[in-house]
């Protein structure tokens, strides 16, 4: 597809937009630099896979102790199925690049298996949201060419604004995200905790998820700047983690 075709290149040109995800990807790429990361990348990737989990089941429920889901005594729902939906991501992204709801479909069986019932799993709410699903999977199966932080944002909005799916539709979304960044190489060891980026703002995250759902340009723009700013966040907590040492040897 030529670049002047691609749907999602104008959004680089919104204000302040395309230097947002300019500094993002530096911060992201100075922290998979990290040392630690040589000899421990496994550990750090499991421990961000929980405090990414934790965070997404949040942003649809409400907070949970970090610790006591390592413990294993939470028992939420939302916060296994965010726990399963993450474990599923790396084998997921074969799928993602080629058929995206069906993909979609298993992200949603994992996240609400315990939530929804058994009907419902996989199958979106909205007959109505098929035809932009279907213009989501496109982008997804090789019809943009902007950075790939840029067509996780619009995934994640996306899936917010259309609500396809029943329960916790957010984490739902959230994990697809992940897994546009996995698959498409820029975090291939699944190493941003982009979700605890997005839940340290949270008030920001809500309102500029409902904001791109307007489909306006400055809702776009909020939206999209948020999302480099919680790629920014991400980028500091992989650091943090690797500092700290704060991961299971």
């Amino acid at each position: 597809m030529p670049v002047q075709d691609d749907p999602l290149a104008p959004l680089l040109d919104l204000a302040d937009v395309r230097p947002a995800f300019d500094a993002a990807r530096v911060a992201v790429d100075a922290a998979m630099r990290h040392r630690a990361l040589r000899r421990s990348g496994g550990p750090v990737a499991a421990e961000v896979a929980l405090r990414s989990s934790v965070a997404s089941a949040a942003l649809d429920t409400h907070g949970f102790d970090l610790e006591g889901v390592r413990a294993g005594v939470v028992t939420d729902p939302v916060v296994h199925g965010a726990l399963r939906a993450t474990a599923a991501l790396d084998g997921l992204t074969g799928t993602w690049s080629k058929a995206p709801r069906q993909a979609l479909a298993r992200l949603h069986t994992l996240v609400a298996r315990d939530v929804v019932p058994e009907a419902s799993l996989g199958r979106p709410v909205k007959p109505e949201a098929a035809t932009r699903l279907d213009a989501l999977s496109a982008l997804i199966t090789g019809g943009t060419k902007v950075p790939v932080l840029v067509l996780a944002a619009v995934v994640h909005g996306e899936l917010l604004a259309l609500k396809s799916f029943d329960g916790p539709n957010g984490v739902v979304a959230r994990a697809a995200a992940r897994l546009t960044l996995i698959g498409g190489g820029l975090d291939p060891r699944g190493l941003l905790a982009m979700d605890v980026g997005h839940r340290s703002r949270e008030p920001e995250y809500v309102g500029a998820a409902n904001a791109f759902a307007t489909g306006t340009p400055d809702g776009l723009r909020s939206w999209l700047r948020h999302y480099a700013t919680a790629a920014e966040r991400a980028a500091e907590e992989l650091v943090e983690i690797c500092d700290s040492g704060a991961y299971v040897q």
